[in-house]
Protein backbone atom coordinates (compact mmCIF):
# COMPACT_ATOMS: atom_id res chain seq x y z
CA UNK A 1 0.00 0.00 0.00
CA UNK A 2 0.82 3.88 -0.38
CA UNK A 3 0.80 5.90 2.70
CA UNK A 4 -0.16 10.04 2.00
CA UNK A 5 -0.64 12.38 4.78
CA UNK A 6 -2.40 15.65 3.95
CA UNK A 7 -2.32 19.34 5.51
CA UNK A 8 -3.01 22.14 4.28
CA UNK A 9 -2.91 26.06 4.85
CA UNK A 10 -6.71 26.02 5.79
CA UNK A 11 -9.76 23.48 6.45
CA UNK A 12 -10.80 24.58 3.00
CA UNK A 13 -6.93 23.45 1.01
CA UNK A 14 -7.42 20.40 3.00
CA UNK A 15 -10.70 19.52 1.80
CA UNK A 16 -9.93 20.05 -1.82
CA UNK A 17 -6.92 18.15 -1.15
CA UNK A 18 -8.97 15.20 0.26
CA UNK A 19 -11.46 14.85 -2.58
CA UNK A 20 -8.77 15.16 -5.03
CA UNK A 21 -7.12 11.71 -3.64
CA UNK A 22 -10.25 10.34 -3.17
CA UNK A 23 -11.50 11.06 -6.59
CA UNK A 24 -8.03 9.22 -7.55
CA UNK A 25 -9.26 6.10 -5.53
CA UNK A 26 -7.32 6.74 -2.37
CA UNK A 27 -9.11 5.51 0.70
CA UNK A 28 -9.59 8.16 3.10
CA UNK A 29 -8.88 6.90 7.13
CA UNK A 30 -8.62 8.88 10.63
CA UNK A 31 -5.56 7.87 11.18
CA UNK A 32 -2.24 5.98 9.82
CA UNK A 33 -3.58 1.95 9.51
CA UNK A 34 -0.70 -0.89 8.89
CA UNK A 35 -1.90 -3.73 6.70
CA UNK A 36 -4.32 -2.46 4.60
CA UNK A 37 -4.34 -3.24 0.62
CA UNK A 38 -5.56 -0.09 -0.57
CA UNK A 39 -3.80 3.48 -1.33
CA UNK A 40 -4.83 5.21 2.46
CA UNK A 41 -4.51 9.24 2.69
CA UNK A 42 -5.00 10.57 6.21
CA UNK A 43 -5.46 14.18 7.47
CA UNK A 44 -3.32 15.25 9.86
CA UNK A 45 -3.35 18.88 11.22
CA UNK A 46 -0.42 20.13 13.09
CA UNK A 47 3.23 19.05 13.71
CA UNK A 48 1.72 17.16 16.91
CA UNK A 49 -0.13 14.76 13.93
CA UNK A 50 3.13 14.35 12.20
CA UNK A 51 5.47 13.29 15.26
CA UNK A 52 2.20 10.98 15.89
CA UNK A 53 2.51 9.29 12.76
CA UNK A 54 6.93 9.41 12.93
CA UNK A 55 6.32 7.46 16.61
CA UNK A 56 4.21 4.73 14.63
CA UNK A 57 7.15 3.97 12.31
CA UNK A 58 5.08 4.43 8.87
CA UNK A 59 6.31 5.07 5.65
CA UNK A 60 4.42 7.83 3.86
CA UNK A 61 4.60 10.82 1.55
CA UNK A 62 3.64 14.05 2.78
CA UNK A 63 2.17 16.42 0.52
CA UNK A 64 0.24 20.41 1.79
CA UNK A 65 -1.33 22.35 -0.21
CA UNK A 66 -1.68 26.01 -0.14
CA UNK A 67 0.53 28.71 0.97
CA UNK A 68 2.91 28.40 4.02
CA UNK A 69 0.94 27.91 7.28
CA UNK A 70 3.74 29.19 9.63
CA UNK A 71 3.85 26.47 11.67
CA UNK A 72 7.27 25.26 12.42
CA UNK A 73 7.94 21.42 11.74
CA UNK A 74 4.11 21.35 10.20
CA UNK A 75 2.99 20.44 7.18
CA UNK A 76 4.58 23.09 4.71
CA UNK A 77 7.83 22.57 6.31
CA UNK A 78 8.32 18.72 5.96
CA UNK A 79 5.92 18.49 3.15
CA UNK A 80 7.69 16.12 0.14
CA UNK A 81 5.13 17.57 -2.11
CA UNK A 82 3.79 21.45 -2.24
CA UNK A 83 0.96 21.63 -4.54
CA UNK A 84 -1.28 24.07 -5.58
CA UNK A 85 -4.88 23.53 -6.85
CA UNK A 86 -4.55 22.48 -10.44
CA UNK A 87 -1.74 19.72 -9.79
CA UNK A 88 -3.41 18.05 -6.63
CA UNK A 89 -5.24 15.65 -9.53
CA UNK A 90 -2.28 14.51 -10.87
CA UNK A 91 -0.10 14.09 -7.58
CA UNK A 92 -3.00 11.88 -6.69
CA UNK A 93 -2.20 9.89 -10.00
CA UNK A 94 1.54 9.79 -9.08
CA UNK A 95 1.53 8.76 -6.25
CA UNK A 96 -0.61 5.72 -6.40
CA UNK A 97 1.09 2.73 -4.69
CA UNK A 98 3.94 0.63 -7.04
CA UNK A 99 6.22 -1.50 -6.43
CA UNK A 100 9.33 0.66 -7.10
CA UNK A 101 10.01 4.15 -6.65
CA UNK A 102 10.25 6.22 -9.92
CA UNK A 103 13.12 8.13 -10.45
CA UNK A 104 12.11 11.46 -12.84
CA UNK A 105 15.05 12.98 -14.97
CA UNK A 106 13.77 16.00 -16.04
CA UNK A 107 15.26 18.66 -18.42
CA UNK A 108 14.47 22.11 -18.00
CA UNK A 109 15.26 26.05 -18.34
CA UNK A 110 16.26 28.40 -15.47
CA UNK A 111 14.58 31.37 -17.48
CA UNK A 112 11.67 29.47 -16.80
CA UNK A 113 11.93 28.50 -13.18
CA UNK A 114 13.23 25.89 -10.98
CA UNK A 115 10.53 23.29 -11.39
CA UNK A 116 8.47 22.66 -7.98
CA UNK A 117 8.98 19.23 -7.97
CA UNK A 118 12.48 18.60 -8.29
CA UNK A 119 14.32 17.27 -5.24
CA UNK A 120 17.85 17.44 -6.92
CA UNK A 121 18.84 20.44 -9.03
CA UNK A 122 21.83 19.69 -11.27
CA UNK A 123 23.48 23.15 -13.02
CA UNK A 124 24.49 22.56 -16.20
CA UNK A 125 25.28 25.92 -17.13
CA UNK A 126 29.12 25.59 -16.77
CA UNK A 127 29.08 23.01 -20.28
CA UNK A 128 29.81 24.34 -23.51
CA UNK A 129 26.30 25.54 -24.68
CA UNK A 130 25.25 24.12 -28.30
CA UNK A 131 23.11 26.93 -29.03
CA UNK A 132 26.36 28.71 -30.28
CA UNK A 133 27.20 26.09 -32.59
CA UNK A 134 25.08 27.17 -35.73
CA UNK A 135 24.67 23.82 -37.06
CA UNK A 136 23.43 22.33 -33.51
CA UNK A 137 21.11 25.54 -32.38
CA UNK A 138 17.74 24.24 -34.32
CA UNK A 139 18.93 20.52 -32.99
CA UNK A 140 17.85 19.32 -29.09
CA UNK A 141 19.69 17.82 -26.59
CA UNK A 142 18.05 14.09 -28.14
CA UNK A 143 19.84 15.10 -31.37
CA UNK A 144 23.23 12.55 -31.48
CA UNK A 145 25.18 15.49 -32.83
CA UNK A 146 24.19 17.40 -29.51
CA UNK A 147 24.68 14.30 -27.12
CA UNK A 148 28.09 14.25 -28.62
CA UNK A 149 29.03 17.94 -28.23
CA UNK A 150 27.51 17.79 -24.65
CA UNK A 151 28.85 14.64 -23.52
CA UNK A 152 31.98 14.87 -24.99
CA UNK A 153 33.18 17.37 -22.73
CA UNK A 154 35.39 16.06 -20.02
CA UNK A 155 33.21 18.10 -17.37
CA UNK A 156 30.16 16.47 -18.49
CA UNK A 157 31.52 12.87 -17.61
CA UNK A 158 32.69 14.08 -14.65
CA UNK A 159 29.60 15.26 -13.12
CA UNK A 160 27.57 12.62 -14.61
CA UNK A 161 29.94 10.29 -13.29
CA UNK A 162 29.95 11.64 -9.57
CA UNK A 163 26.22 12.20 -9.71
CA UNK A 164 25.79 8.84 -10.43
CA UNK A 165 27.96 7.07 -7.70
CA UNK A 166 26.61 9.52 -5.20
CA UNK A 167 22.88 8.80 -5.95
CA UNK A 168 22.47 5.33 -6.88
CA UNK A 169 23.53 3.65 -3.17
CA UNK A 170 20.57 6.17 -2.01
CA UNK A 171 17.62 4.99 -4.00
CA UNK A 172 16.82 1.83 -1.77
CA UNK A 173 17.07 4.73 1.20
CA UNK A 174 14.33 7.05 -0.13
CA UNK A 175 12.40 3.52 -1.12
CA UNK A 176 12.52 2.60 2.81
CA UNK A 177 11.70 5.93 4.05
CA UNK A 178 8.38 5.42 2.02
CA UNK A 179 9.34 7.67 -1.20
CA UNK A 180 7.51 7.02 -4.33
CA UNK A 181 9.16 9.32 -6.12
CA UNK A 182 12.26 11.35 -6.75
CA UNK A 183 12.83 14.23 -9.52
CA UNK A 184 16.56 14.77 -10.54
CA UNK A 185 16.56 18.30 -12.37
CA UNK A 186 18.94 19.08 -14.84
CA UNK A 187 18.85 22.60 -15.69
CA UNK A 188 20.47 25.19 -18.69
CA UNK A 189 19.61 28.47 -20.02
CA UNK A 190 16.91 27.25 -22.38
CA UNK A 191 16.25 23.99 -21.58
CA UNK A 192 16.67 22.18 -25.01
CA UNK A 193 20.11 21.56 -25.27
CA UNK A 194 22.35 20.68 -22.25
CA UNK A 195 19.79 19.85 -19.80
CA UNK A 196 18.15 17.48 -21.73
CA UNK A 197 21.14 15.63 -22.95
CA UNK A 198 22.51 15.00 -19.63
CA UNK A 199 19.02 14.29 -18.38
CA UNK A 200 18.27 11.41 -21.07
CA UNK A 201 22.07 10.12 -20.12
CA UNK A 202 21.60 9.57 -16.28
CA UNK A 203 18.05 8.08 -17.35
CA UNK A 204 19.89 5.73 -19.55
CA UNK A 205 22.25 5.08 -16.48
CA UNK A 206 19.53 4.32 -14.22
CA UNK A 207 17.07 2.76 -16.59
CA UNK A 208 19.18 -1.27 -15.55
CA UNK A 209 18.71 -0.55 -12.07
CA UNK A 210 16.13 -3.00 -11.17
CA UNK A 211 14.71 -1.48 -8.08
CA UNK A 212 13.69 1.78 -10.02
CA UNK A 213 11.51 3.06 -12.87
CA UNK A 214 13.38 5.81 -14.85
CA UNK A 215 11.22 8.67 -16.80
CA UNK A 216 12.69 11.15 -18.70
CA UNK A 217 11.01 14.45 -19.27
CA UNK A 218 12.09 17.94 -21.16
CA UNK A 219 10.00 20.36 -20.06
CA UNK A 220 10.78 22.69 -22.82
CA UNK A 221 10.43 20.81 -25.48
CA UNK A 222 6.87 20.70 -27.12
CA UNK A 223 7.52 16.84 -28.84
CA UNK A 224 7.58 13.98 -25.91
CA UNK A 225 11.55 13.11 -24.91
CA UNK A 226 10.87 9.71 -26.69
CA UNK A 227 12.70 6.75 -25.44
CA UNK A 228 15.84 6.38 -23.07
Amino acid sequence: MALVLIGGASDEHVARALEAFEAAGWRPAPEPLPGTEADTVVVVRDAAGLRAADALGHRYVLVHHGPDDGVPEGTYARAHHRVEASELAELARRLRGRDRLRVVCLAFAYRNGVPREADWVVDVRFLDNPYWVPELRPLDGRHPRVREHVLGQPAARHLLDGLEATLRPLLAEYRRRGRTELTIAFGCTGGRHRSVALAAEMARRLAPEGEVEVELRARELEASPGPI
